[in-house]
This record gives structure tokens, C-alpha cells and sequence, in this order.
């Protein structure tokens, strides 16, 4: 039977608190969330509809693979997923073409990748079996995959984790939510709510403090909030700076195995759908593909809202630390004047809104998302634990495929109040 006496405080109100309060609070836990900003979501921030005419993503935005426990959840808010549909763009720094997938080493990277036993890193897995320059192109392919799509560094990224993802050859289903992601932000918090957890905006929990068998959380401001157990569902970086007790400690440290990449994105809405004038086929176009400084963009396909999304993933992101977002929108400009040959102006003279996020540089993230190491399951394994009053949860801890996404972060949730509910 519950322990309906028992209260719970959760860090962090982004997708993997707001489920497991939902949780724990229909099950009869008393729960309270503390959340350092002024709204839910946490990595996923939706921006205002009357900025770029629909509701517009400024942080997660898309919905991987199956993803059960997201289309689950959209179900219940009666939300709808619209499936990425289109053709894919690349510009080699002279021409604009077609995406061509096909590789010529293609069968013997499957071949490499479903032989390999014991997991090493990219970086050492490309020099052990593809070093030559015959492979180059590949390899080449393979590092702006890992930086970019999974801002990951190729020196410390796990090969055996993304196996699965290399070998489907990138064509796992995309797609958004209709509505944007905070919509179904909005749905789980009613949903809190409704089921009597308390949510407060604006507190920076800076200590987590443990006397006999009280448990208190501290916050920045001054409150403290007595409770029987602590959730930490805060990105990685934000672990080291929460004091913890010894134990929690270090078992937090186990995330150092954890990698954490980092992601800058820049929002263009136009007067209209300018590329599309200048080339007919690229009329149906969704990524765009390049080496510029703003590598990769998207459009909002298949609607036709006249928006271009640009994405800068991973380690090198560092080098544009400085820039503020008026110097990064300008960067995303320029890397679509040398794409279409156009001068900078020309393409600024159509810009309605912008916007543009260095995540690193927010203070409840400093990053975007993790990825796995070759030590990370087993880190994952320690942090799991819940031999103590401190859980830790979160999209860094699940240990499925898609790592990293808002569906990892739901199902850990999910599981961390499982873990509490049966284990009471």
C-alpha cells in the first residue's frame, strides 16, 4: 500500500521531473517540484506563436524513432505527430545537390560495426578500420553525424551506442508534434497540478542536506524544503553545483562517464520562402547539409511556414563561446549567403524574427544533451541506484537507444517512479 505520508521534492521541471510527479502523485506521494526558471520544460522551450507565426521550438523539437511513452502521453493530450516528409540537401562549397546516402564502403562499415565485440570509441574505430584515404569521404560523413546530430565528440563517443543507429542508415521516423513540444509540457504540468504537486518557479537549489533521517532541500533565495526523498532530474553539468550528502556524491560522480554536448540553434522567419524562388526543386527540402560555420538547417516541411532552422552541434561549438545572439544570427546568415550565393543583406532584408540559443551558455543547462561514452552504461548503473534518500533521473540515465531526447528523459521518469512505487 502507498505511503501516502511520504513526501517527495524533484529538481528540475523539465520533462523527466513532470512525469515522475505525475506519477508518484497519482499513486498518492505528496510531491513538490523545484524548478530554477519561471516555466516547465526545461531544454524544451517553446517560443511565442506571434514571433514566427506557429509555436516554434527554441530548444527539442523533434520526436525520434517509435518513442512510446511520447506518442503515449501525446494520446492522452489528444496531440497529433506530423511526419518529417521531404528531400535532404547537401552544398560541397561550390554547388547545392541532393543528399546522396550511398556510400561505396557502406557494406563494409555493417560489416565492421555488427563484428565489433567490445565497445571503443569513433574516433578509434574509424583509425582500426577505415585509415585510408579511400575512406575519407565516410569518414568525414561519420564525424558530422557524431558532432552534429548527436553533439558528441568522435574521441570520447561510444561506437557500440550508436551501432543501431548507424546500421538503419539514419531512416528512423521523425517527426513533430503538432502544437510543439509545449504543448505536451503544458498537459503534463495541468496534469501535476491536477493531481495536487506543487510546482515553484524560481528556485535554485544549491544544497541537498541529510540529518539522521530528515532530508532537507536548500535553496539559493533562502527556502528550505524538508522531504523524505530528493529526485535530481537537472542536466549533468548542474550536478556539481549541488552540494550533496557523501553518498550521493559519489554516486553523482559517475557522471563524468557521461558524455554532455552542447547545441546552438538559430531561428529565420521570412517574408517568405525566399530558397524556394531561387531554385524549384528545393521546394520540397527539409535538412540542408553543409561545412559552413552554421553547418545544418531545416525547414519546417512539410508545412510552409517561411522558416529556416539552423543547428550547430557538438565540441567545436566552443569556438563561438563569445558570440552573443545578434553574433550568432549573423553567423547563420552568412552561412546561408555562401549556400546560395547571396550576400549577407540580401538575405537579412527577408528576415521578419530571430532567435538564437547557445545552449551553454543557459545557466540551467550549460549544454544541450548527453550521449554515451564507452564507460557510460555502467556509470548509468550507479546513478540508477536507489540505495539512499538522493535519485538521480533524467534523459542522461536511459539506457535505450535514443539518448538524449525528450523521450528518454519521459521514460526515466517514468521508471525512476516506478522504481519508488514498487519498491516501497
Amino acid at each position: 500500500m502507498a505511503d501516502r505520508s511520504e513526501h517527495i521534492v524533484i529538481v528540475g521541471a523539465g520533462a523527466a521531473g513532470l512525469m515522475a510527479a505525475r506519477e508518484l502523485a497519482r499513486a498518492g506521494r505528496r510531491v513538490t517540484i523545484l524548478e530554477a526558471r519561471d516555466r516547465c520544460g526545461g531544454r524544451i522551450h517553446p517560443l511565442p506563436a506571434a514571433l514566427f507565426g506557429y509555436a516554434a521550438d527554441g530548444g527539442a523539437e523533434f520526436v525520434h524513432g517509435e518513442a512510446p511513452v511520447t506518442r503515449g502521453l501525446m494520446r492522452e493530450a489528444g496531440l497529433s505527430l506530423q511526419e518529417i516528409e521531404g528531400t535532404q540537401w547537401s552544398f560541397d562549397g561550390t554547388k547545392l545537390s541532393r543528399e546522396d546516402r550511398d556510400d561505396p564502403h557502406e557494406a563494409e562499415l555493417q560489416a565492421a560495426l555488427r563484428e565489433l565485440k567490445d565497445d571503443i570509441t569513433v574516433a578509434d574505430f574509424l583509425r582500426r578500420h577505415f585509415a585510408g584515404n579511400d575512406y575519407a569521404r565516410m569518414r568525414h560523413s561519420i564525424a558530422r553525424m557524431v558532432e552534429g546530430y548527436d553533439a558528441a565528440d568522435p574521441e570520447r563517443a561510444s561506437t557500440l551506442a550508436l551501432r543501431e543507429e548507424w546500421m538503419d542508415g539514419g531512416h528512423a521516423p521523425q517527426g513533430r508534434i503538432v502544437g510543439g513540444y509545449g504543448a505536451l509540457i503544458d498537459f503534463l504540468a495541468a496534469e501535476c497540478r491536477r493531481h495536487g504537486v506543487a510546482i515553484r518557479p524560481g528556485c535554485v537549489v544549491s544544497a541537498v542536506k541529510r540529518a539522521g533521517g530528515a532530508v532537507s532541500v536548500r535553496c539559493t533565495g533562502g527556502g528550505v524544503h524538508a522531504c523524505d526523498r530528493v529526485i535530481l532530474t537537472v542536466p549533468l553539468p548542474l550536478l556539481r553545483e549541488i552540494a550533496l550528502p557523501q553518498a550521493a556524491r559519489d554516486k553523482a560522480a559517475a557522471a563524468d562517464q557521461i558524455g554532455f554536448g552542447n547545441v546552438i540553434k538559430i531561428m529565420l522567419r521570412f517574408k517568405r520562402n525566399w530558397w524556394r524562388d531561387r531554385r524549384a526543386e528545393l521546394a520540397d527540402m527539409t535538412f540542408l547539409l553543409s561545412d559552413e560555420m552554421i553547418p545544418v538547417w531545416w525547414t519546417q516541411r512539410p508545412f510552409e511556414q517561411p522558416v529556416l532552422t539552423g543547428w550547430f552541434g557538438g565540441p567545436r561549438t566552443a569556438k563561438l563561446a563569445t558570440l552573443d545572439s545578434q553574433a550568432l544570427v549573423d553567423a547563420g546568415l552568412d552561412s546561408l549567403a555562401a549556400i546560395f550565393g547571396l550576400s549577407r543583406e540580401d538575405i537579412a532584408r527577408d528576415v521578419v524574427a530571430a532567435a538564437a540559443t547557445n545552449w551553454a551558455q543557459d545557466p540551467f543547462a550549460r549544454g544541450a544533451y548527453s550521449w554515451a561514452t564507452p564507460q557510460t552504461r555502467a556509470a548509468q548503473a550507479i546513478l540508477a541506484r536507489t540505495d539512499g534518500p538522493v535519485l538521480f533521473s533524467g534523459e542522461a540515465l536511459y539506457r535505450g537507444r535514443d539518448m538524449g531526447t525528450v523521450e528518454a528523459a519521459l521514460a526515466s521518469g517514468l521508471e525512476t517512479a516506478g522504481t519508488i512505487m514498487h519498491g516501497s
